[in-house]
């Protein structure tokens, strides 16, 4: 036979409040702090591209301004770079071509029509034709 085994009434337990605490956020090491950190992070959400230092250098030395038609041009050839995968790539546009790094959403140089001719192109993995 089985008996029953019924435990003892306890009439002086109290139930537990729970503890609540504020949890502690811990930058890892390498992540920018301050502003720097939510410039990257909207960078990221919104894909904006930037433009390098020497880019920078190379438009202004050669005189060449991008219009806002141009630079919607070069944003979407940089969505579609990389969504095929492209780390690097040429953009050629009707006056103007970019080299520019896919993952880093940077242009990294930039060369008029001029400049364009008997010109070598290295260290990309794809291009993208821009045609108005």
């Amino acid at each position: 036979m089985t008996e029953k085994v019924i435990p003892p009434v306890v009439s002086n337990i109290r139930p537990q409040t729970p503890v609540t605490r504020t949890p502690q956020v811990q930058v890892p090491t390498g992540v920018p702090a301050g502003g720097e950190f939510q410039r990257i992070l909207d960078q990221k959400l919104t894909g904006e591209l930037k433009f390098s230092a020497h880019a920078q250098q190379r438009l202004a030395s050669r005189n060449i301004r991008l219009t806002p038609k141009e630079l919607a041009g070069l944003h979407e050839a940089v969505s579609k770079a990389e969504a095929k995968g492209a780390r690097e790539s040429l953009v050629v546009m009707d006056r103007v071509a970019l080299v520019v790094s896919v993952k880093n959403r940077t242009v990294i140089t930039a060369v008029d029509d001029q400049s364009m001719k008997n010109n070598v192109f290295t260290q990309i993995d794809s291009a993208v034709i821009v045609r108005e």
